[in-house]
This record gives structure tokens, sequence and C-alpha cells, in this order.
């Protein structure tokens, strides 16, 4: 009895290809068509996870811009994912709101229709955080258990399962910040859960990307390849700088585009003591550093779809780049839009999820330069 390995792992062809067919041929184009069918399946689940998680971010933003996240006060995971079935319940929900802060010195009065409407946004967040993390647990229990998940992305997976569960958690923390001495959620808070959510997300479209086919045009350099990642790590760390913005409602510190407040760099930007405090609690700060962070990220994708034109003309990571600065730039037009009309609803939203939308590109696009993941060298079959 021998063993043979039936894929390379370089590039997934048959072991032996190009020489003469074997009596085993059969089997081994059969085992390869499996692994692909499983990788188009898994493909497909995260897919739709990635939707439900780019859907939970939008409904995140609203229920910050509409003051919404803190209408209900208990966290209950199991519980709470029925909401109030009558006008008893409803009127209990109410009380525990009216004891703290935010009712008695922002919503005093507040009618129970008011209520409501806040309450359905709050609800609506949770419902769908649930919904992501059943969407994500159900199908990987049955993959892992069926044996359709390949070996290498066992611990990745469940990392990503891991890091959804204390997404919950940390959501909890970030309300509970804002149930005491607060009338608003803690902006250090809410940045960690946004981020915490972008880079699940970002993860999520790794692996996905790695688990696709992938053109066959070699990266034209490691430098191209290096600053693909940094971009992709600059919108994350704009994504936070953006929950910032969101936290203290800073988008509303300047209402001016090119300068801010009639000026280049506008007085008040270091009024907080100690100086590091301005950049996390400054409102006007935390808006130019936003600011900056955009220009930046502009100029980056900038050079690099340049550097892209001139060393790999017409490959696909060429292609790829220019698409890359296009959405960098629609979003650039879509940030001064919302700092000009005050921070509308409707800008406001598209404009986070633009920036999902550009970091799951940025991701995709840099895991391209890595070529999708080799297939098992593992599997064999017995002679």
């Amino acid at each position: 009895m021998t063993t043979s390995s039936i894929f390379s792992q370089s590039n997934g062809q048959p072991a032996g290809f190009g020489a003469t067919p074997s009596p085993r041929t059969g089997e081994v184009l059969a085992a390869e068509q499996r692994v692909r069918r499983n990788r188009a399946a898994q493909r497909a689940w995260l897919g739709l996870v990635l939707l439900a998680i780019f859907a939970l971010v939008l409904v995140g933003g609203a229920t910050r811009l509409t003051d919404s996240g803190l209408s209900i006060t208990e966290w209950k995971p199991i519980h709470g994912v029925i909401p109030p079935m009558g006008e008893a319940e409803w009127q209990e929900e109410l009380e525990l709101y009216r004891q703290i802060p935010e009712y008695q010195i922002v919503n005093k009065g507040m009618s129970l229709d008011e209520f409501k409407r806040i309450y359905w946004w709050e609800w609506a967040h949770r419902f769908l955080a649930r919904g992501v993390g059943i969407l994500f647990a159900v199908p990987f229990v049955f993959f892992l258990v069926t044996g359709r998940v390949e070996k290498r992305l066992r611990w990745p997976l469940f990392g990503l399962l891991v890091l959804g569960g204390l997404q919950g958690a940390v959501g909890w923390w970030m309300v509970a910040s804002g149930l005491v001495d607060r009338v608003d959620v803690s902006q250090y808070r809410l940045a960690t859960h946004l981020t915490l959510a972008c880079l699940i997300f970002a993860a999520i479209v790794w692996v996905m990307r790695g688990l696709a086919p992938h053109s066959a045009d070699p990266a034209p350099s490691d430098g191209l390849r290096r600053g693909a990642g940094v971009l992709a790590g600059l919108v994350l760390v704009q994504i936070y700088l953006g929950g910032l913005v969101a936290g203290l409602d800073a988008g509303l510190a300047s209402s001016t585009w090119p300068l801010m407040n009639g000026a280049l760099v506008p007085p008040g930007l270091m009024e907080i003591s100690p100086a590091w405090r301005n950049f996390f609690e400054n409102e006007l700060t935390v808006q130019f550093v936003h600011r900056l962070g955009g220009y930046l990220i502009f100029a980056a994708a900038l050079w690099h779809m340049l550097a892209a034109i001139a060393r790999g003309p017409g490959t696909t990571h060429c292609r790829r780049a220019i698409v890359l600065f296009a959405l960098v730039t629609i979003q650039a037009l879509i940030g001064i839009t919302v700092i000009l009309t005050q921070v509308p609803l409707g800008w406001a939203l598209l404009h986070q999820g633009w920036a999902v939308i550009v970091l799951g590109f940025a991701v995709a696009h840099w895991r391209g330069f890595h070529g999708a993941y080799p297939l098992a060298t593992s599997v064999e079959v017995r002679t």
C-alpha cells in the first residue's frame, strides 16, 4: 500500500500534471472538484455574513445618529430578542429608561411613542447582531463537523467566532458607559466597538478572498504589495477616527471646507490639558485629525495607483489599484458633503457605509497580491 498527494501545493494542479494519465486520474479530479465545491459554498456563506455585518454597521450608525443607543438599559442576550409585546411591557421599558441621565437631562417628558422610535433602532441593532452570530456559527459548525473546512482555516475561523462574541461584550461595555454619569456613550468605547466590527469584516474578506480563484498575474513588486497592506491599515485607522467623530458629534465642530472655521489650522485645537486628550475629547481636534487622515489616504491611494500603472500596466493588480483610488475619491467627496450639509442622517450613513466598502476592497486588493490558498496537500488516495 502506498500513498500519493493529490494536489501540488503551489497551484492546485493534480500531481504529475502534464505527465501520462494514471489509473487514479479520475479519483484525483473528483477530489479536486470536492475541494472547489467546498470553497465555493464557504465563499457564499462568508459573503452572506459580510452583507449582514454591513447592514449591522449601518443600523449601528443610525442608532448613534438618532441618539437611540441608550434606549435599552439591560443586556439580555437571549430574552432580549423578544421586543415588548404589550402596553405594560412598553411602560416597563420606558420606566427603566427614565432612570438614566439621558432621559433626566436630555429627554425628560418623552412620550411613549417618542420612546418607541428610539427603542426600535437599538432593538434592531441588537437583533441584527444576534443574527450575525447565528449566521456565522451554525454554518461554521456544519462545515467543520462534515470535514469541509480545510485544516489551515479551522483556527482562523474559530478565532473570528470568538471575536464575534467579544464584539457583543464590547457593545454592552459601550452602552454601560452611558447609563450612570453620562448622557451618551463614551466615544472611546464607541470607536472601539465600530473598529472591532470592521476588523472582523476585514478578516472575513481576507479569508473569503483566499478561497476564491486568483489571477495568474504576478505581483509587480514587493513594494506594491506592502503598499496595499499599508493602505488597508490606514483605512481601518481612519474608521477608528470616524468613530471618535461620531461619538463626540464632532462633525458639527466645523461645517466649512477646505478651511475649518476660516483657517487652515483653526484655533482651539489644543485647549484641553493634558494635550493628548485633545485627540480624543476635543471636537474640533478630532474632526481636524479625521480630515488629515482622509488627505493621507487619498495621497497614498493616488501614489499606489500611479506606481501600479508604472510597474504593472494591464495587470489585475493595476486595475484593482485604479478602482481602489476611485472608491477613496468617492469617499472623500461624500465626507466633504457630510461636513458642508452639517451631518444629515442619510449622508452620514452613506459615509459610514462607503468606508466599510473601501476597507473591504482594500483588504481584497491586498489579499490579491498573495494568491489563493493552495489546494490541500494532505488529501491522499491509496493505491
